[in-house]
Formats: C-alpha cells, structure tokens, sequence
C-alpha cells in the first residue's frame, strides 16, 4: 500500500462520458466508472463529477477530457481518462467501518496526491484541500507505478540510531523525530535500526541501505522527480 512520500506515475484509460454540464469553472460529466449506494440514506450522489476548469498544476484535476473542455457543450460525448502523470502523495486515510460516500464500492483507503512540481503547503488550514484523491479499491482503471518510495527500507514508527550517536524515531521520509529532545534536523547515515514494531528486530538491512549515501541524496532524488523541495526543507 502507498505511504505519504511515495512517488508515483498514474494514468488512466481513455473512456466514454456524457457531458452534463459547462460551466465558467468546471465541466459536469456522468461519471462512467463509480455506481450509486442504495444503502446510503444520507448521500445522494447524482451520478455525476464536475472537474475544474483550471490548466494550472495544482488547480487542475488530473483527469482530462478529449476533445478539451472549451470544446464541448452539455449532451457532448467525450472521453476522460488521465495522461501518464507524476504525482507524489501527500496523505493516506484508512476508514474502519468503510467510508460512506454515495458511491459503491465503499472505499477503506483515501490516496492523497500533489502533481509533480507542486508543493504541500506548510501551514494547511483546518479544513486542508490540496490535492486529488484517489480510493486504490474503486472501479476507476488506475495505472499506478512506484517510481520512488524515499527510506523504503524503513517503516513507520522504526527507531534508530545515526552515525552521530542521535536516536530517531521515523514517522516518514520527512518527519524524524530526535529522542534527546535536541533540536529537530535529519539523521546522519549510516543508520542503525533499534526497533520495530509489529515485527521481528533484523537490523542487516537498515545498515546496508544506508553504508553509502546521505539523507540529502535521498532528498535529492525525491526532489528530481517531485520538481519540488521536501517537506520542512528537508534535505535542501
């Protein structure tokens, strides 16, 4: 399953819709993929999905319509789908009991995801927006390809020791968190791991991953797909 730092390349197939709508800032299209939930008395999902208008990264949604929105009027046919794109995720959400959405299938997994060259905000309001989700187990034909998943041989909640005799705790590529109650900052390779949890304590890994290499060549390579700064700045 996807984790917040991942990056990936998603498409999606071309597919027939009907346009429902054109509006100033957004086309309405009968959504060809998701089917309505008998079973959800207090959402009545339409069967549509309005997608912005906006040709800016950041504002625009993923998907695309061909021919383009400017060229299409209401009871149009057109296809949607997603060019091979790179994005990187940025939250994801599990739901116990399933999420109630108007939709079926129910999904238990929300994938948060920036396009490439854009940033997270550093400070997200209360209610935060930013970016597109995705539900991995709904009947959308997502293509999704791993390019890069920083600190993979590491996982959420691992404690370990760096060269400089610092103990961590990782909660994610971009969020270490220092034991000595010191100042935060990133750990020095190589890396020694201490616990884990959930699972059997095989530290051999860890140590040969990070005999070569720098938290800030992670970084770097985050960073060339990603087109933008991690988190925080870390790394830069």
């Amino acid at each position: 399953m996807y984790r917040p730092g991942d990056v990936l390349r998603v498409s999606c197939p071309d597919t027939p819709a009907t346009v429902t709508c054109v509006s100033r800032d957004h086309i309405g299209l009968d959504w060809p993929w998701w089917r309505r939930d008998p079973d959800c008395d207090w959402i009545h999902w339409n069967g549509q999905v309005a997608l912005p208008l906006a040709t800016t990264p950041g504002d625009r949604s993923l998907f695309r319509t061909d021919p383009p929105p400017d060229r299409l009027t209401t009871g149009d046919t057109c296809v949607v789908g997603i060019p091979p794109t790179v994005v990187h995720v940025i939250r994801v959400d599990r739901f116990d009991p399933p999420l109630e959405t108007g939709r079926l299938p129910r999904p238990t997994v929300c994938v948060t995801v920036l396009e490439a060259g854009v940033a997270r905000d550093p400070e997200p309001g209360e209610f935060d927006e930013q970016g597109e989700e995705f539900y991995p187990e709904d009947d959308i034909p997502l293509v999704c390809e791993l390019l890069l998943r920083p600190y993979a041989f590491l996982e959420p909640g691992d404690e370990i020791a760096d060269a400089a005799g610092r103990a961590w705790r990782f909660d994610g590529p971009w969020e270490w968190w220092p034991f000595d109650g010191g100042e935060p900052g990133t750990p020095v390779w190589p890396l020694t791991l201490l616990a884990r949890k959930g699972g059997p304590l095989v530290p051999g890994p860890v140590a040969r991953a990070t005999a070569t290499g720098s938290h800030t060549a992670e970084a770097a390579r985050w960073r060339a797909l990603t087109r933008v700064r991690p988190p925080g700045g870390a790394g830069s």
